[in-house]
């Protein structure tokens, strides 16, 4: 996500770093740079140009000329209003004061609006909330059949739109809230229909479903990979249909970072949540503040938190704090780990949010073998517990048993007992240098 803004951005912040002072001819050379880093990520002109004139002036004020760190002041402002053309602070979901809510997502086809639906659900069930997906495609009968099927993995309920309700569609439509209030559903998330290109069709579909549900948040779901199509898209929905938010999908791939900074300008309309993975709980909130300290190398670390504390069994981390106090971690622990880790997300992902800058700087840009954690997991496997419990005992024969167990050559089965009993030599010496200042 945003690795080749991210690039052109951190040779930015390391050429202020390295000035003296500011002056209006570095300064000058710092925004020309920024300039060609947003063109490059696809970002509106527009945006840019407003962009670069805030920072000008902000940069070359008084304040900034006669502090004591006028490089750190500048980086200070450029992510400060990075933030605000993100959005500024982070939007949280709107509910109605009298159930049901009812959000609407609309958006092109192929945008990932359905897989959304399903997403979103999800994340309003994991805030102690109860969902009912429900989809309204006049058009698409297998748009239904494939909201049923997500609805049906994630154990959410459905409102199976039937052709005789579909027949009637204003009825249909009418029918939905009161339906959804007196089985205690809320918020009611509706999937709409989505063409290939915006018609006054689709539209006249949509408002027809906007004026009889009301709903209290309408979002816009747009593909971040299309760039400047999905400003445009987005700036037809506000005009034609009228959005309270965004969801950008696809933030995973290859996608500049273009449609995230300069949609929330081009609609007015926050961007309250991101996609980064076709998984249903790869759907994250979207904190602007973290976004822009994040796209200038500089780290997010609050996020990476708030992943760990979501996936982590409290009871298990303190009983593997116990074990390695008393320095009974074994391969079977760290098997565990490896899990632990798997579920908040790629390991590439992970040390995407530490700062690119200082001692974090070579861990964040690491390119990371994902596969060889399940390489390690099948390893273990393949060993006794008497083994999993002290490697030191594996001799040739057991090596090359473990190997045809796992299907893994001896030296990959080497390379894990070396790397762990490494960690434990590490973990004994750092217990003994804390014992040893508690004497001191």
């Amino acid at each position: 996500m945003f690795e080749q803004l991210s690039g052109r951005l951190e040779k930015m912040v390391k050429f202020l770093r390295g000035e003296v002072k500011v002056t209006e001819k570095n300064m000058a050379e710092a925004l020309k740079m920024m300039r060609l880093a947003f063109l490059e990520a696809d970002v509106n002109y527009k945006v840019v140009k407003d962009f670069e004139a805030r920072i000008r002036d902000k940069a070359l004020g008084e304040e900034v000329l006669s502090g004591l760190n006028p490089a750190q002041q500048v980086i200070k402002i450029v992510r400060d209003e990075m933030a605000g053309i993100l959005g500024g602070a982070q939007k949280p979901l709107q509910f109605a004061s009298r159930p049901p809510s009812i959000f609407m997502l609309v958006g092109l086809q192929g945008s990932g609006k359905t897989t959304t639906c399903g997403k979103l659900a999800r994340f309003v069930r994991g805030i102690g909330r109860n969902p009912l997906l429900v989809s309204f495609d006049l058009k698409r009968p297998a748009a239904q059949d494939q909201l049923r099927t997500i609805a049906a993995g994630l154990g959410i309920p459905f409102y199976e739109m039937t052709p005789a309700r579909m027949a009637s569609p204003k009825e249909a439509l009418k029918e939905l809230p009161a339906y959804a209030g007196n089985r205690g559903f809320d918020p009611l998330i509706v999937d709409t229909a989505g063409r290939l290109h915006i018609d006054d069709e689709l539209m006249d579909e949509l408002r027809l479903v906007k004026d009889i549900l009301a709903p209290v948040e309408t979002i816009y779901v747009g593909d971040a990979m299309t760039g400047q199509d999905a400003v445009r898209s987005a700036q037809a929905f506000e005009e034609r249909i009228g959005l309270t938010a965004v969801i950008l999908t696809k933030l995973d791939g290859d996608a500049r970072g273009g449609a995230a900074l300069s949609i929330v300008s081009a609609t007015g309309r926050p961007i309250k949540f991101i996609g980064v993975g076709e998984k249903p709980d790869q759907l994250e909130v979207f904190h602007p503040d973290r976004m822009a300290a994040r796209i200038l190398g500089l780290g997010d670390i609050l996020s990476l938190i708030e992943k760990a504390e979501g996936q982590a069994d409290l009871a298990e981390a303190e009983e593997m704090a116990r074990k390695l106090r008393k320095e009974e971690f074994t391969l079977d622990d760290f098997k565990k780990q490896i899990a632990q880790m798997k579920k908040m997300g790629s390991l590439a992902e992970l040390l995407g949010h530490l700062p690119q800058v200082g001692p974090f700087k070579a861990l964040g840009k690491a390119q990371v073998d994902e596969s060889k954690m399940v390489r390690f997991t099948a390893i273990i496997d393949s060993m006794t517990p008497e083994e999993r419990r002290n490697p030191k005992i594996l001799n040739g024969s057991r090596r090359a048993r473990i190997a045809r167990g796992s299907g893994r050559p001896v030296h990959e089965i080497n390379q894990l007992v070396k790397q762990f009993l490494d960690m434990q030599k590490m973990m004994k010496r750092s217990s003994v240098q804390k014992l040893l200042g508690n004497l001191k």
